[in-house]
C-alpha cells in the first residue's frame, strides 16, 4: 500500500471518519494513482486492523532511514568544516 494513502487512511480513522475514496483523496499529502488509493480503501475495508499493522511496521522502519539520512549530513558538515577549518 503506498505511504500516503496509508497516512491519509489512518488520519481519518483517528478522526473516527470512515475513510472513502473520495476523504482519502482530500488528504493526501501528494499526488498518489487512483488504483493506489482504491486498493487502499480496499484493503482498509477487508480488514480494518490491517492499516494499524502496517503502520506500526512502517513507523518502525523510519528510525533507521532518518538515522542513515542524519549520518549523511553530519558527514558532510564534518567534511565542510574541515574544509573551512583549513583555509
Amino acid at each position: 500500500m503506498h505511504n500516503a494513502v496509508l497516512k491519509a487512511i489512518a488520519s481519518l480513522c483517528q478522526e473516527g471518519k470512515t475513510p472513502t475514496v473520495a476523504l482519502t483523496k482530500a488528504r493526501l499529502s501528494e499526488p498518489v494513482a487512483m488504483p493506489h488509493i482504491i486498493a487502499g480503501i480496499t484493503a482498509y475495508k477487508n480488514n480494518p486492523k490491517c492499516i494499524h499493522e502496517i503502520q506500526t511496521s512502517v513507523q518502525s522502519e523510519h528510525p533507521t532511514e532518518r538515522e542513515s539520512q542524519l549520518d549523511r549530513i553530519e558527514s558532510k558538515l564534518d567534511l565542510l568544516l574541515s574544509i573551512l577549518q583549513k583555509n
